[in-house]
């Protein structure tokens, strides 16, 4: 009976049995958040559109602009006002024949022409060439030897001493150096005394006033005022130079000279390109100097192109012409520096 009973349930309970499931509905695609007034709008590709306010970082940055600007902007006003502006003004009067008062008229390039034909005009950039010698080869080569001098001696009064009178020709102003020296180049002057005083009188003689001696002898006075410079930076120089250096050429027994090629000149090779600078351009340029001692004489025997240039514009009124010769000398002491600072550069 209780068999009966399960199998009159069994079909009741197939019936009953649910049906499998069928796929259930996909859920329905949440609909896009509208944007809260505090969010900001999406831009193409989703991505937040800027804000009109800049960030605190783009602020700081455009402060220190305007500040660097307003650090820099009184020295570049002076620079366009005393360089860029007589130079742009130079450039075009040397186009003109022009006596600095009256009318001008068109040159072209006949100024430039005569630079390069006027042998005096000639003479005086040999005389400056001749300078270079006087000004950088030799102040360069004797601040070497002192400064390496110096280096050996103990730190101490007399190495301070040596220093500062090495220096002080640097702070003179030139035109004093100049009307000093030549009251000692004078016939009755220092240099001719103490030569009569060691037994070579004969030697004296005025060496301002002399064809061949008037050059050598201002030349002498530059290489005066600048070696005490050569002297002090190459000291500073070789201050940096590794100790340790100086230690191994000595262990692989090199002498003072080998020491000196091999370490203290690599070393200072900077130094000497901005020595070098300097000096070329202060041959090139000079001016105070000759024109306190000999004002370009006798004859042109010390005739430079600054004294050929005062001359042109203030005594013989052609602007145009002085004009083109300072252009001309400009182009001279690019050629001349440019080379030397890309030595430099390459080496390093």
């Amino acid at each position: 009976m209780i068999e009966g009973v399960r199998g009159h349930e069994a079909p009741k309970r197939a019936q009953a049995a649910p049906k499998p499931a069928e796929a259930a509905p996909k859920p329905a695609e949440a609909a896009p958040r509208r944007p809260d007034k505090g969010d900001h709008a999406a831009g193409a590709g989703g991505s937040p559109r800027r804000s009109g306010r800049s960030s605190p970082r783009g602020e700081e940055a455009r402060r220190r602009l305007v500040v660097g600007w307003l650090f820099v902007l009184p020295a570049l006003v002076f620079f366009c006002t005393f360089v860029i502006y007589p130079l742009i003004t130079a450039v075009r009067y040397s186009f003109y024949h022009w006596n600095g008062i009256g009318a001008s008229t068109w040159a072209g390039i006949d100024n430039y022409v005569r630079v390069f034909t006027d042998p005096e005009l000639l003479i005086s950039i040999v005389n400056a060439l001749v300078l270079i010698v006087f000004f950088t080869v030799i102040p360069v080569a004797a601040g070497l030897a002192l400064a390496t001098l110096i280096r050996t001696m103990r730190p101490g009064p007399f190495a301070t001493i040596a220093r500062t009178v090495l220096f002080l020709p640097q702070i003179i102003p030139l035109v004093a150096a100049g009307i000093a020296w030549s009251w000692m180049y004078a016939q009755t002057g220092t240099i001719n005394t103490i030569l009569d005083s060691v037994g070579l009188g004969f030697l004296s003689r005025s060496w301002l006033a002399g064809f061949g001696t008037a050059l050598p002898a201002v030349g002498l006075i530059g290489s005066w005022v600048l070696t005490g410079l050569c002297t002090i930076l190459l000291l500073t120089g070789i201050g940096k130079i590794d100790t340790s250096l100086y230690e191994a050429a000595r262990l692989d027994g090199a002498g003072w000279w080998r020491e000196f090629v091999t370490v203290t000149l690599p070393g200072l090779r900077r130094e000497i390109a901005v020595l070098v600078t300097i000096t070329v351009i202060a041959a090139l340029s000079s001016f105070d100097i000759i024109y306190t001692t000999t004002k370009g004489g006798p004859g042109t025997s010390t005739l430079v192109p600054g004294i050929s240039i005062f001359r042109l514009a203030f005594t013989q009124s052609e602007v145009g012409l002085a004009s083109a010769f300072g252009i001309v000398l400009l182009a001279l002491v690019l050629l001349a520096v440019l080379p030397i600072q890309l030595l430099a550069r390459e080496r390093d």
